[in-house]
């Protein structure tokens, strides 16, 4: 999911249609390629992100003492695969529609290809709601219900579970085939998406779908952070809790957190919106001068694209370096309080030595003078 154009095509750089003169084609020409390098930035990023994820999750994969992650590993894989499958279909296509300087119409008059980059933003904007729900699911069960996730998780139901989702994000994408919805060209021209004019109920089911997964995502993480935080509250009740136990839980607290912040902040006002335009029952946008119902909605399209670049960073990249730096905080906040505390102790027993009464001298016989 890659619209990350700032006006037509066919638009001047002063924002007007038609073609532009000399010193318009010349501002036309830099705003182009300050345009076109903003989404091949982006869709580089992302490709090298998310093929670098899935190196990391197949050597962690196939690594000696991983079965117990390895339902986790697969969803992560699938993840980025996901992703990076999602940016190859449709970035290509907005990029070369904008620099070839010619209306969407003129190059597919037959309307196929915005169908087919219509079905690609529905089927990789869907599944890695999805997939990210699966996963957290999965890490609750793991965490609230060990005994239940050891005898019926296996690779295998994973992988029913993510062919599942995968047909099912599928089979909502091909409801226009159905006469349930359709995809439309939308403002400024660069890209095509699920159409909200009229009241779509196709574009309804979409962001409610959407919306339920990202509910399903923060209240199964919500559900795994209680746990583990009465967890680690039992422990240090008791015995001391061994450094592979509090690495293995700040890490997975890290990395809930890092998971819902960037769903919602990615996805929620995109979702938002389309219901929003929905109920509103919103006319297309047309028109190359700007305006606020078009603007919205493609700033949104465009928060939801960096979801496809920071997944493989939020699920495993960073893990290891924000978990170290916390660690360091973690450890230079630890060594301050000890540090304070055994000055103050230092201090209270000088006090007490300072203030302690002194014996009463005594004579020769023992007796007090």
């Amino acid at each position: 999911m890659s619209p990350w154009q700032q006006r037509p095509p066919n638009a001047s750089a002063a924002g007007g249609p038609g073609p532009p003169g000399n010193g318009t084609g010349r501002a036309a020409e830099r705003g182009s390629a300050v345009s076109v390098a903003i989404p091949l930035t982006m869709m580089l990023t992302g490709i090298v992100g998310n093929a670098l994820a899935m190196l990391l999750v197949s050597r962690s994969y196939r690594a000696k003492g991983s079965r117990r992650k390895r339902s986790f590993l697969l969803c992560i894989g699938s993840l980025a695969l996901t992703d990076m499958l999602g940016q190859l279909l449709t970035s290509p296509i907005v990029i070369s529609v904008y620099l070839s300087g010619r209306p969407w119409a003129a190059m597919d008059p037959s309307g196929r290809l915005c169908d087919f980059f219509g079905f690609s933003m529905t089927v990789f904007g869907l599944c890695p709601l999805l997939i990210a729900s699966a996963m957290a699911v999965e890490r609750a069960l793991a965490i609230r219900a060990p005994h239940w996730y050891a005898s019926h998780m296996s690779p295998r139901a994973t992988e029913r579970g993510l062919a599942a989702i995968w047909a099912a994000g599928v089979a909502v994408a091909l409801l226009p085939l159905a006469g349930l919805g359709r995809y439309a060209l939308q403002w400024p021209g660069t890209w095509c998406f699920i159409s909200t004019a009229g009241g779509s109920a196709f574009a309804a089911a979409f962001a409610a779908l959407g919306l339920l997964s990202l509910v399903v995502t923060g209240a199964c993480n919500l559900a795994t952070i209680e746990a583990l935080v009465s967890r680690c509250r039992a422990k240090a009740g008791g015995a001391r809790p061994g450094p592979r136990w509090g690495r293995i839980a700040t890490e997975t607290l890290l990395q809930l957190l890092g998971i819902m912040c960037v769903l919602s902040a990615c996805w929620a006002p995109l979702l938002v919106t389309m219901l929003r335009r929905v109920s509103e029952r919103a006319g297309p946008c047309r028109g190359a001068e700007p305006r606020r119902e078009c603007t919205l909605p493609l700033s949104a399209v465009r928060l939801a694209s960096l979801n496809q670049i920071l997944d493989p960073w939020v699920y495993l990249l960073l893990r290891r370096i924000l978990l170290r730096r916390c660690r360091q905080a973690a450890g230079a906040v630890s060594s301050c309080s000890n540090a304070e505390c055994r000055d103050r102790s230092i201090t209270l027993s000088e006090e007490i030595r300072r203030t302690a009464p002194q014996g009463h001298p005594r004579g020769p016989g023992g007796q007090p003078r």
